[in-house]
């Protein structure tokens, strides 16, 4: 993806996270509702790592492809 252009996909780990996070607004405070949302928060990064491993496999492949 380029620099500065937004995605229209959602990434699948996103709506997952968002799917916890709904789900612990339901909760009352405790240690189930805590539970997840550490667990969205840590879909959420694991997103993020993907949109960065993305983007540095097509900066590999354009590297890839200009030194030939």
């Amino acid at each position: 993806m380029a620099r500065g252009q937004i995605s229209t996909e959602t990434s699948a780990w996103l709506l997952q996270a968002k799917d916890f996070l709904d789900e612990a607004r339901r909760l009352r405070p405790g240690p189930e509702r805590n539970e997840l949302r550490q667990t969205a928060k840590v879909l959420r990064e694991i997103a993020k790592l993907e949109v960065a491993s993305d983007a540095a496999r097509e900066l590999d492949r354009r590297r890839k492809g200009q030194s030939r």
